[in-house]
């Protein structure tokens, strides 16, 4: 969506500082020593089978697409980053209470469900296929960028359903912000190749939490800005 690349940008001051959800050991151990996430599926993924994969590449390549300032999704490493928080503690429902009962809630409540983050995510998978496959006579993966974007667009605003689970909170309260979370988090988690995002936004990555550089430069251009620092970097 062309309002979504906006969105990224303007959100980037509170999306590096959103929390990192924790990893699998495997994962962690793949990230190379660099700083710069593993390049997509170089180690397979952790969570995600096949078609799930190929929906997951898909999808954030239709929301965060190649143009002159990033490459497109897949190759920022969204969809590994995404496969390693579902196959971590924040999919595995680590931090939610699990054992109900589990009432309608307000918007702001999160998704109130028995399912684990990973499981509503997969759950979620197989609707939105299944409405595309309806909708469009094909997967969502075979749908051009424009159909892709309108649909994803549709399910945001909670029309495009389907009865087994709701699609508009799977995109709000799950999908979207692990795709904030992929663009800006550190890359050692997998998302955001290379700094990308840091770079685009101008953030100088683990020198902004420094009390002084904070004080010093507040609402000026940090010098460091262009070459980023990861958390490897200091490892």
């Amino acid at each position: 969506m062309g309002s979504r690349r906006a969105f990224i940008a303007g959100a980037a001051g509170a999306a590096a500082l959103l929390p990192i959800h924790g990893t699998s050991t495997a994962a962690a151990a793949a990230a190379p020593a660099d700083g710069t996430a593993a390049a997509p599926g170089a180690f397979g993924y952790t969570y995600l089978g096949p078609q799930e994969a190929t929906f997951v590449e898909a999808l954030v390549n239709v929301m965060c697409p190649a143009d002159a300032l990033t490459p497109n999704g897949t190759d920022c490493g969204l969809a590994i980053y995404i496969d390693r928080q579902l196959a971590g503690d924040f999919g595995k429902g680590g931090r939610l209470y699990q054992h109900g009962p589990w009432h309608p809630g307000k918007p702001q409540h999160g998704y109130q469900l028995p399912l684990k983050p990973a499981e509503f995510f997969s759950a979620g998978i197989v609707a939105a296929r299944a409405v595309a496959q309806a909708r469009f006579g094909k997967s969502f993966e075979q749908l051009a960028p424009a159909d892709a974007d309108a649909f994803l667009a549709d399910i945001a605003a909670g029309k495009a359903t389907e009865s087994r689970v709701s699609l508009a909170d799977w995109f709000s309260q799950l999908v979207y912000p692990l795709f904030q979370q992929a663009c800006f988090a550190d890359p050692v988690y997998g998302g955001n190749r290379d700094k990308v995002f840091w770079k685009l936004v101008g953030y100088p990555g683990l020198p902004a939490f420094h009390a002084q550089n904070m004080v010093q430069f507040r609402g000026k251009p940090f010098p460091g800005a262009q070459t980023p620092k990861s958390i490897v970097d200091f490892s």
